[in-house]
């Protein structure tokens, strides 16, 4: 089986380690030229830790979690209004048996498990498929035929629009904008978050491994909003306009924003789609079914829906993609549920670890 995914964060990643255990033969190809640095601490949950038992590196990603002590929340004016070290808003409990870790920890751990041809600085632009396999021709010219391609491309999924039609079709906007990049540790915060909020506007700092690093989190909110997703100078000059009436740290946090090279920035949407798959092309992860980082289980259903359409590839190609739809479906609607359960304040723990828990693996 020859098989090309396009996306190399988390999903795609575990996806080939999965197929590689079963001899498919496994081509990972991602638009950024290394892998990509940065981003927000994020999620193993549920079903997605017995995923990452599986993978072996479940001991590794718990030698990496972000071991945070705790968190308080700020007012306008940096007076500190709420404290707690039994837990914070992006980790929950610290008795949970969750991790949280770095994204880009958790990337690097499945990128180094999945024995994969990964080839970063190109992406598909075209795709043809037949009843036998998939012709790609990708941005730098080359091109390749294989039995199935993956998109584990993320909200704005090449696959998807070339798969199945432009995005707006698919995105169901929360009315949110969210930005995180890495910042010089001027706070000197140690293993703790900080929250801050005015009006719709607000964010979060928190501590990087690196103690001379933090890493930001600066959002607002706004309906459906016209800008370039690739274009980093726009999102930050949306960032300035919208957060720059806010108080305490945050013009220092604004100064900081400019001089980052890992700057990302995205709405808060979800994807909602009819089917994930078509003809021999499919979609994993945010690409088919974004939760978006409110329900804190992006990456969760990133790793089991791999794990899923994994098994499914290896067990009978020709009915895989409607057994997977047919398992991951409930578990999807379980987990995008909770972004909307409790706007602004995170959906009860109890609710996050029903949901996290939602399908039974094989």
């Amino acid at each position: 089986m020859k098989v090309l995914i396009s996306g190399a964060s988390v999903g795609g990643p575990v996806l080939a380690y999965w197929l590689r255990r079963q001899g498919a033969e496994v081509t990972v190809v991602e638009r950024a030229p290394a892998p990509r640095k940065g981003g927000q601490a994020i999620d193993i949950r549920g079903a997605a830790l017995t995923v990452a038992d599986r993978m072996g590196i479940l001991e590794q990603a718990r030698a990496l979690r972000t071991t945070m002590r705790g968190m308080s929340m700020v007012d306008g004016d940096g007076n500190e209004i709420m404290r707690s070290t039994e837990g914070t808003i992006s980790g929950g409990a610290f008795d949970s048996p969750d991790i949280e870790i770095l994204r880009d920890d958790l990337t690097a751990l499945v990128i180094s498990a999945a024995d994969a041809d990964y080839v970063y600085g190109d992406s598909i632009a075209t795709l043809a498929q037949d009843a036998h396999g998939v012709d790609v021709t990708f941005e730098s010219g080359r091109q390749a035929r294989y039995d199935y391609v993956i998109g584990a491309d993320g909200l704005h999924s090449t696959v998807r629009r070339l798969a199945f039609g432009p995005e707006e079709r698919f995105l169901e906007h929360l009315g949110m904008y969210v930005s995180i990049f890495t910042a010089p540790n001027f706070l000197g915060l140690d293993h703790w978050q900080t929250w801050f909020r005015e009006g719709d506007v607000g964010g979060a700092v928190f501590s990087d491994r690196d103690a001379g690093v933090m890493r930001v989190n600066l959002g607002f909110g706004a309906g459906p909003i016209d800008y370039d997703h690739r274009d980093a100078e726009q999102q930050k000059r949306l960032i300035q306009e919208h957060c720059s009436g806010m108080r305490w740290e945050v013009p220092k946090l604004l100064a900081a924003m400019w001089a980052a090279d890992d700057f990302y920035f995205d709405a808060m949407a979800q994807v909602k789609m009819d089917r994930w798959s078509a003809g021999r092309v499919t979609l994993v992860g945010d690409a088919g079914y974004c939760a978006t980082p409110l329900s804190g289980q992006g990456t969760s259903l990133a790793m089991v829906g791999a794990y899923v359409l994994a098994q499914e590839l290896g067990s009978d190609p020709a009915t895989a993609f409607d057994r997977y739809e047919q398992r991951m479906r409930p578990f999807v609607a379980q987990n995008q549920a909770l972004a909307v359960e409790n706007p602004g304040q995170g959906a009860a723990q109890e609710s996050v670890q029903l949901a996290a828990n939602g399908i039974v693996l094989d």
